[in-house]
């Protein structure tokens, strides 16, 4: 094996999961997720030989995002959930014993991030499953720090008002 393939399999390859929570999250399928990582780590092999940083993860995710949108269009990308939607999204309960005592709050949880807006939804999920800094989430994004802090917090309290109300219908 030539060195920048080892390179590209150490750094890049690391990041796969991650690459595909953020593609499932932003195109809602899991079989277009693998669709859109397999795309967007050929773009990545690709462009390896320019990358000029030692973090990778917010390079390769945000090629991730720019081959879901490429994936799935801006028209279709950023549409809403409809109630049978948001239920089917997959769960990622840990065990079957654990996943029927709380499988309810998960598909309300679901749901509730399934209808945020898209520009609140990807900062959450960078954020709280992909464990991003805030610098690594702008990076992806490509909006300013600031940006990237409001929506997360504006993301936080639409999530927190309408889970105390017991609601999540309402979410624009």
């Amino acid at each position: 094996m030539d060195d920048r393939r080892v390179r590209f399999e150490t750094l890049a390859l690391a990041h796969l999961d991650a690459a595909y929570n953020l593609a499932r999250w932003l195109s809602r399928s899991p079989a277009d997720a693998d669709d859109i990582v397999q795309e967007a780590m050929l773009r990545a092999w690709r462009a390896f030989g320019n990358v000029r940083t030692e973090t990778i993860k917010p390079w390769l995710l945000a090629i991730v995002r720019n081959c879901c949108r490429d994936h799935l269009g801006r028209r279709a990308q950023w549409q809403p959930l409809d109630d049978a939607q948001a239920q089917a999204l997959p769960s990622d309960a840990p065990s079957p014993e654990d996943e029927a005592a709380w499988r309810a709050e998960r598909a309300r949880l679901d749901g509730m991030l399934g209808r945020l807006p898209a520009e609140f939804r990807e900062v959450l999920v960078l954020r709280e499953m992909e464990d991003m800094s805030y610098r690594e989430i702008a990076e992806v994004t490509g909006a300013p720090i600031g940006t990237v802090m409001s929506r997360l917090a504006r993301a936080r309290t639409l999530l927190k008002e309408h889970w105390n109300s017991g609601g999540g219908h309402g979410l624009p």
